[in-house]
């Protein structure tokens, strides 16, 4: 069962061109107004780097566990993992538009120690003082260090498991699993670590008052949720097209759905216990990330959340005739990459101030134009790694030691 050229099949150049595009349009923006385009830029490639993230802690979870029902599913997470190397080259305009448009605070404020934040330099402000052994940017372990070890670890453990996965194809060796599973344990906790790391880095410091212990884990749910919705809509596509038809079952869709609602389930106790711990303790340094998330549009947007990010998913998912349906699935999942993106827009975008208020983004136009350009440039390259792998490689591992009872679970 390989994987060969199929007319009705995506061409992977098209998904680059388009994503070429989305890029170039991207990139204008920044000269026009280099803030609130980079904000757009930084929401985009957030989105599509938690996908792949969430790809590879996916296939991590699948060998830590010695999972067979997974087996199928895990190569397309694996042809996925193609584009981490991409994602890296990504972020270089975020580095550029902080070095060469005449202010480092561009996109991260605290990097330009002269910007006036609540009317006082960064440089005088008590709460950056005492952070600065983290907030930092070039020191041993600063900013452009951890994100520079951050990818390089992703990368690392992605070829790993790619490699391993694709020589089992043609040698059949159970060294490979070994391997894989050994990768896995150490992988899991590099992954959460530098992920973790990520997200304090990329988002939390937009603000750099505020504090919370939660979020590292609230980065890793949302990923994981992008990542499950991605596989769906692939599994579907895969089973009308043929490639996958007779081979991925309901009860692999089942299983695969009900992954989905445990981390619908988790993402909002995450978020739920982030947001009372800090209402709870009411101290200033985190109220008023929050405050600012209830002034204006940003109210609307937080309850689309609570009803859209989980609700509505919790409920639909609850029954069981949906969860074995393709049509209610890709429903589904489109909804929550959906909303995965409102909550990386609600995370990101309030952090963008003018007069000490978030920007009114209703009222910007062409940041729609920029946030939609990001998103769509991101996606291009994402698809276009992950069908140039698929292309290469069989559609399912086929000497991985568990795949007989892989194609057997129907039960």
């Amino acid at each position: 069962m390989s994987a060969e050229r199929d007319a009705s099949l995506p061409n992977p150049t098209k998904w680059l061109m388009i994503g070429a595009v989305g890029l170039i349009i991207a990139f204008v923006g920044m000269f026009v107004d280099s803030r609130l385009a980079s904000f757009c830029y930084l929401i985009g490639m957030l989105f599509t780097t938690s996908i792949t993230i969430g790809m590879l802690f996916l296939v991590m979870i699948h060998h830590i566990f010695d999972a067979y029902w997974s087996t199928i599913i895990r190569r397309q997470a694996e042809n996925f993992l193609a584009a981490l190397p991409w994602m890296a080259v990504l972020f270089i305009p975020l580095f550029a538009i902080t070095y060469f448009s005449g202010d480092q605070g561009t996109v991260w404020i605290w990097m330009n120690e002269d910007a006036l934040v609540h009317g006082h330099k960064v440089a005088d402000d008590v709460l950056y003082q005492k952070k600065t052994w983290w907030l930092n940017e070039f020191g041993p372990f600063g900013f452009w260090a951890r994100t520079i070890i951050s990818f390089g670890a992703w990368i690392y453990f992605a070829r790993t498991f790619r490699r391993n996965s694709f020589s089992q194809d043609g040698d059949g060796k159970a060294d490979h699993t070994y391997s894989s599973r050994k990768h896995a344990a150490g992988g899991l906790v590099v992954v959460a670590l530098t992920w973790s790391m990520a997200g304090f880095d990329w988002i939390m410091s937009l603000e750099y008052h505020w504090f919370s212990t939660m979020f590292g884990v609230w980065f890793f749910a949302n990923s994981m949720r992008a990542a499950l919705a991605v596989l769906v809509l692939v599994a579907a596509f895969l089973v009308a097209k043929g490639p996958l038809k007779g081979v991925f079952n309901t009860k692999h869709l089942h299983d695969l759905s009900t992954l989905c609602f445990a981390f619908t389930v988790f993402w909002a106790y995450i978020s739920f216990s982030q947001y009372f711990l800090i209402w709870n303790g009411n101290i200033p340094e985190e109220t008023f990330w929050y405050n600012f998330r209830e002034e204006g549009m940003w109210w609307g947007v937080s309850m689309f959340l609570v009803f859209g990010h989980f609700l509505f998913p919790f409920l639909f998912m609850l029954q069981y005739p949906l969860k074995t349906k393709f049509p209610s699935m890709v429903f589904m999942a489109c909804w929550i990459l959906f909303m995965q993106l409102f909550d990386i827009i609600f995370n990101v975008l309030p952090s963008l101030k003018e007069h000490h208020h978030p920007v009114d983004f209703i009222h910007q136009p062409m940041a729609i134009l920029w946030l939609v350009a990001s998103i769509v440039g991101g996606i291009g390259v994402l698809l276009w790694a992950y069908w140039t792998s698929y292309y290469k490689v069989k559609i399912i591992p086929i000497r991985d030691p568990r795949i007989g009872e892989c194609l057997g679970h129907n039960h």
